[in-house]
């Protein structure tokens, strides 16, 4: 859903031969500023990964049976289990809408090759990325819960430090999925169809058609042995004043370091 940067964006790399340490940083820098610039240019993948879970929010409270009192929700309304819906979304779309398509792009053209002969090493590149679309995640989260409480009465996380941790494992899941799905696709077209793929299951996972803690028995142990899947019970937990699950945590945890671990294993420069 955003348009990666063409080539004539990106900075030109320095000459080779002057990698210190304290260039190389210097061309980290450099490296997150001129990203920063091209991302805040992509108004599509702004509104997408910052606007879109908060509008979804706005749209599900005109839906009056949203707003009422539900016995078998422990007398909470189908609108407070959307909010952390709602800060999930906004992951899966910076992790798996947004990202994989403009690493993939930068492989296909040459970019990151190009990159790995100067002093700005490619992973510069890929720690920017992560870096800027974990920070707009984590905004789109902020915005969510300030309208849900203000808009809707929607209460606070009981249990900030709790929500925070799993908050963070979410994000950080996201991105290494996001990451994997980069690795795996040669192509922009080929990040496209599995990122889409990957978009719909971590839909349902996340609890965007049916929140997790609606779904039947069987199905719910299924989906909480997924990533979004645990998150959404560690955030919802978090939000009722609980500590998080320790087997819900240890779940996302587990997933970021195979992800991670496998993004790693297998992407390639060119």
């Amino acid at each position: 859903m955003t348009t990666a940067p063409t080539t004539r964006d990106t900075p030109a790399p320095a000459p080779a031969g002057t990698g210190t340490p304290a260039r190389r940083r210097g061309s980290a820098r450099a490296v997150l500023r001129a990203e920063t610039r091209l991302f805040l240019r992509e108004p599509g993948g702004l509104f997408w990964t910052l606007a879109f879970p908060s509008a979804l929010l706005v749209v599900l409270g005109f839906v009056p049976p949203f707003m009422e009192a539900q016995d078998d929700l422990g007398g909470r309304r189908v609108i407070d289990l959307y909010v952390p819906v709602s800060v999930l979304l906004a992951m899966i779309m910076a992790g798996i809408q947004t990202m994989p398509p403009v690493l993939t792009t930068y492989r296909e053209r040459g970019i990151l090759r190009r990159m790995s002969t100067t002093p700005v090493r490619p992973s510069a590149l890929l720690t920017a990325q992560i870096v800027l679309h974990g920070t707009a995640a984590l905004g789109s989260a902020v915005l969510v819960l300030a309208v849900g409480r203000l808009a809707y009465g929607v209460r606070l996380p009981g249990q900030l430090a709790g929500y925070a941790l799993a908050l963070l494992l979410a994000v950080a899941g996201v991105l290494a999925l996001g990451a994997t799905i980069s690795a795996l696709s040669r192509t922009t077209k080929a990040a496209g169809a599995i990122g889409s793929v990957s978009y719909l299951v971590m839909m349902f996972t996340a609890g965007v058609w049916l929140p997790v803690q609606t779904m039947p028995g069987t199905l719910r142990r299924i989906v909480e042995i997924t990533p979004l899947g645990a998150a959404s019970q560690a955030l919802d937990q978090a939000v009722s004043g609980q500590w998080p699950s320790w087997v819900h945590l240890g779940t996302v945890a587990l997933w970021t370091a195979v992800l991670g671990f496998t993004a790693s294993r297998v992407f390639r420069w060119e």
